[in-house]
């Protein structure tokens, strides 16, 4: 090899290595989950969705639509029976004569807003529990893992079902702190879904407390809250949020579930659940009043699914993307 081939051959290869660029976690993160399509299309119709229960009074008013509860006897037909899609009504009327469109929308914040708050309680309870069982073992972890172990045994929907009903009174529960409605729905979904997140952070945390990283905090002289929380809590981000994300649509059918039983979120407050619930008696000349909340039910549950699957996928270190 001559002298200019090799110092041919040696700039090039200081060219290429100089155009390697390290990415942090988050860089990787983001250009896992910018290749997979399907997430972020149901991340967009998730974003939608947002801003449309955010921004249905406005939707409402550009359309002429009524408010959700606003009932219309003249919507209804001669013989007193719902009608069905017109131009006054895009999704067509309830028995009521409530506009189904509107009441859709008021069921799409209200899904969300016991789905989130529900979602975040039950995440840091049993963040917060599962670390400190983890790390602390003994009496702590075998406390915490019990009282898991006792709530697992019940069928979640039956343990929901008698957590709502007894809160459902015109007093609520734990002296009147838990009100009947969203309140109670929101506690009963937190209730039971801790104890999930406290498995998952308990496993992983048991693995992390042994790592060469936290040893090496221990040894120059850091707190146990210290580490818990500036160590093993960061390393517990991606988990959660996968978690996270996966439990969201759970919750959401929970809440339906519930309302469809009658102990959910209680009337005239619209939601999905109980809007199928009406629906039931009605279905073979109305279709379109079970149609549009089982429609918006189903593809809300299947984005966040769909969103999951790619966050954990994307926060994957062995991925291939």
């Amino acid at each position: 090899m001559s002298v200019e081939t090799f110092e041919a051959a040696e700039t090039g290869g200081l060219t290429s290595e100089s155009a390697v660029q390290a990415r942090t976690p988050w860089q990787l993160f983001w250009r896992r989950l910018r290749g997979d399509r399907v997430a972020l299309a149901a991340l967009a119709f998730i974003v939608l969705l947002v801003l449309v229960a955010l921004l249905q009074a406005p939707i409402r008013s550009l359309l002429g639509l009524p408010g959700p509860n606003v009932q219309n006897p003249a919507a209804l037909d001669v013989f007193g029976t719902p009608t069905g899609p017109s131009a006054e009504h895009p999704f067509g009327v309830d028995t009521l004569g409530r506009d189904v469109f509107s009441r859709v929308l008021a069921g799409a914040a209200v899904s969300l807003q016991v789905a989130l708050i529900s979602t975040g309680i039950a995440v840091a309870v049993g963040t917060l529990l599962g670390m400190l069982a983890a790390f602390y073992g003994g009496w702590v972890d075998t406390t915490f893992s019990r009282m898991a172990d006792v709530l697992l045994a019940f069928p979640v929907l039956l343990l929901a079902l008698g957590i709502a009903a007894a809160c459902s009174g015109a007093e609520g529960c734990a002296g009147g702190l838990i009100q009947p409605g969203i309140g109670t729905v929101v506690f009963t979904i937190a209730f039971i879904n801790w104890v999930f997140v406290f498995r998952i952070i308990r496993g992983q945390t048991l693995s992390l407390r042994e790592k060469e990283y936290v040893e090496a905090s221990r040894s120059l002289g850091a707190s146990n809250r210290r580490i818990i929380f500036r160590e093993i809590l960061p390393n517990l981000v991606a988990p959660i949020i996968v978690y996270a994300s996966l439990l969201i649509p759970q919750n959401i059918l929970l809440e339906a579930a519930l309302s469809f039983l009658g102990v959910g979120v209680q009337p005239p407050q619209a939601s999905w659940g109980a809007m199928i619930a009406d629906a039931v008696t009605v279905f073979d000349t109305a279709w379109w009043f079970m149609f549009f909340p089982g429609t918006a039910l189903l593809l809300t549950v299947l984005a966040f699914n769909l969103v999951g699957d790619g966050l954990q996928d994307a926060l994957n270190p062995r991925s291939d993307r």
